[in-house]
């Protein structure tokens, strides 16, 4: 009888913990995680094994981390640095952990009117574009991408602004830059992940200047690395700190590791996103 009462409690008890409801854990993120579909290949796995929802907030890195700083998302994956840093410094998020890395290239109209294929690298070709006051797109969103893009236009002793009429800020995510480039026939700057997804989609450009892989990019200052980093609970008591800490330590783990550097292969010969936890 006793042993019968046991397996009911034990049998009672699984119950409940199967039909607890779902954590809910919000990410911000970078548009470029979203954009290429890694974060749909991965994130139901995470939630599976956790009992969780995973909320993605696709935003530029400016708009991730000012979420987290906000306490309005529980932990960021994003890509730009000095950002990240600082963020850490200023006590809003805690432990960041390199997650991954790919690289940016420059692509343009095929008929390259502004002869960036030639380029030494970015650099370089971002001169020739000013030179000849080709149109340039860039996503005015302080993104990772658009601090890259300022980062390159420092080395030319160049600062375009809005009033130069070739040089287009738009405000947009990555996605819509491309696509708003392919419509102008412009040049622009974009991560090799969202370009590699979306590539069929826009027929009037070709990249120009980075090669046809990652290990082919002869510019290194190009390269791409991003970050988690779980929301300091210290400073934001509000944030599901326990739950950001397990899907920064999923992320970072060999198996998902693998997942992240096997995603893409299949489709376009090479990895989007290269993992790089502990390094």
């Amino acid at each position: 009888m006793r042993n019968s009462i046991f397996v009911l409690v034990i049998l009672g008890a699984w119950i409940t913990a199967c039909a607890a409801p779902p954590q809910t854990l919000t990410l911000a993120t970078t548009t470029s995680t979203y954009d290429t579909g890694l974060l749909d290949a991965i994130i139901p796995k995470f939630e599976a094994q956790s009992n969780a929802r995973v909320k993605v907030i696709a935003v530029g890195t400016g708009q991730a981390l000012k979420l987290g700083g906000d306490g309005n998302a529980d932990v960021v994956l994003v890509h730009a640095r000095e950002q990240e840093d600082a963020f850490v410094r200023a006590a809003d998020g805690i432990n960041r952990r390199e997650v991954m890395y790919n690289d940016f290239v420059v692509v343009g109209a095929k008929e390259d009117p502004a002869k960036i294929a030639d380029a030494l690298n970015a650099a370089d070709a971002f001169k020739k574009i000013a030179l000849l006051q080709a149109t340039f797109v860039s996503r005015g969103d302080n993104s990772g991408t658009q601090t890259k893009e300022k980062s390159i236009w420092a080395t030319t002793n160049l600062t375009p602004t809005k009033e130069m009429l070739w040089y287009q800020s738009i405000g947009q995510g990555m996605s819509e830059t491309l696509i708003f480039a392919n419509e102008k026939r412009a040049y622009t700057l974009t991560d090799r992940g969202t370009w590699l997804a979306l590539q069929n989609k826009l027929p009037n450009l070709a990249l120009l200047v980075g090669g046809a892989t990652l290990a082919e990019n002869k510019d290194k200052t190009l390269l791409n690395p991003y970050g988690v980093i779980p929301v300091n609970p210290a400073k934001h008591p509000n944030v599901n700190a326990a739950l950001a800490e397990k899907f920064a330590a999923w992320i970072t783990s060999p198996e998902t590791q693998k997942l992240i550097g096997d995603f893409g292969k299949d489709k376009f010969g090479q990895a989007l996103f290269y993992p790089n936890a502990g390094r």
